[in-house]
């Protein structure tokens, strides 16, 4: 299975917010509705570029520094500028070991520099847990056939 395979099932559509918005802004945005982990940072109006990703994390972490005034900053201010990708022909094995050697749960899927989806940790575990069924399957079917 291919990261194309995910997209194909939840669709490309991504969320986006640009470095300008204040830290509130994007705060507001990830709380939903729908909750979400990660917003691409985007400044190019069509959002297709990837210039940043500001996630619950990234928030987290610089709310222990800031404190409140960290609501008035800007995305720009607190979001991860060196974004790790993926594209749509990468396996979902590939991305898992990205995703583990980078210690990102959420990652923008890029074709030929244009973002056309986003990825969770829980897309790709829910993914490989199929599969897995799947596999499952075919063996139980074979040892009873063979029996």
């Amino acid at each position: 299975m291919k990261v194309s395979d995910i997209l194909r099932i939840k669709g490309d559509a991504v969320h986006t917010v640009l470095s300008w918005n204040t830290v509130e802004e994007a705060a507001t945005r990830l709380a939903g509705p729908p909750p979400i982990g990660a917003l691409v940072v985007s400044d190019d109006g069509f959002r297709e570029r990837v210039d940043g990703i500001v996630s619950e994390r990234d928030i987290v972490r610089r709310l222990a520094t800031d404190g409140v005034g960290l609501m008035k900053l800007t995305v720009a201010d607190v979001m991860t500028r060196h974004v790790i990708t993926c594209t749509p022909d990468e396996s979902i094995a590939e991305v898992m070991a990205k995703m583990n050697r980078w210690r990102h749960r959420h990652l923008p899927v890029v074709d030929e520099g244009r973002l056309c989806g986003m990825i969770s940790i829980g897309d790709v575990v829910k993914q490989r847990l199929a599969e897995m069924s799947t596999e499952a399957g075919v063996l139980r079917d074979i040892y009873l056939a063979s029996h």
